[in-house]
């Protein structure tokens, strides 16, 4: 584990460095699609700021609701940051920014259901290394691990459950986009609620946090949630026209 590493003297955060790269990742892929598309580029920094400062505000605000803690520094600490929160938060800052600019689309939605399970497969990767306490329960399995230097340490092996969602996650993100010219829009952000929802939901069974109602946990209603919600979407898809589009559509073509 390596909560901290020192550059030129300074202290900095593993899960911050992952963090920041997460939106690395999404302004690399958003400007290499909006370019595809026959858009400025430049709309990917944008968006990137927005995906930021709604995540930012939003996950703190949904980790103190949770938690209760309104103080000043609960606030504005650099702990306590809850993805769905971020998730939620990002969103409404993002469709407001792409209102204003015109770009609220279906292929919006479709770059934000790549960079989704991408940003999260990279964050996942910094709460491994970090050893935050995302892990899961403990385990006996050939490839359960401990945590013993990590921020939230353990002794005891448990479910390294930042390596199977980081590694889920990021497969989702290849195959969405490999098959970013070959589906309607709309079809990549319905196909991300699906898996990422699922992926979420079942994860949970083996991960430490505490059921809410009904023997489930706060997250897993969510992805319920999610899930239903691409269902939705994928079978309006298929009732207006299908879900693939046959072949790859010319890029030129999909702008």
């Amino acid at each position: 584990m390596l909560p901290e590493i020192d550059v030129f003297g300074l202290e900095l955060k593993t899960f911050g460095i992952f963090f920041a790269l997460n939106f690395v990742a999404w302004g690399a892929m958003a400007a290499r699609r909006f370019r595809e598309l026959d858009r400025s580029p430049d709309l990917a920094y944008e968006l990137v700021f927005a995906a930021l400062g709604g995540g930012l505000v939003g996950a703190k605000l949904y980790w103190a609701v949770d938690n209760g803690e309104f103080t000043l520094s609960g606030l504005l600490g650099g702990s306590g940051l809850t993805w769905y929160g971020g998730l939620i938060g990002g969103a409404i800052v993002v469709i407001a920014w792409a209102k204003w600019r015109g770009v609220f689309t279906a292929r919006l939605l479709d770059i934000a259901g790549i960079g989704l399970p991408l940003g999260y497969a990279v964050g996942r990767i910094g709460c491994q290394i970090s050893g935050d306490g995302d892990y899961g329960e403990p385990s006996d399995l050939p490839w359960a691990m401990a945590y013993p230097d990590g921020v939230v340490p353990t002794t005891e092996e448990v479910h390294p459950t930042p390596l199977y969602e980081a590694a889920s996650m990021g497969l989702l993100a290849w195959l969405l986009w490999r098959a970013r010219d070959a589906v309607r829009p709309g079809a990549l952000f319905a196909i991300y609620l699906v898996v990422g929802g699922a992926e979420r939901f079942l994860v949970e069974f083996v991960r430490r946090n505490e059921p809410a109602a009904l023997g489930m946990t706060q997250a897993q209603f969510l992805s319920l949630a999610m899930v239903a919600g691409g269902i939705v979407a994928l079978v309006l898809l298929q009732r207006r026209g299908g879900i693939t589009l046959g072949r790859p559509a010319p890029r030129s073509a999909t702008a």
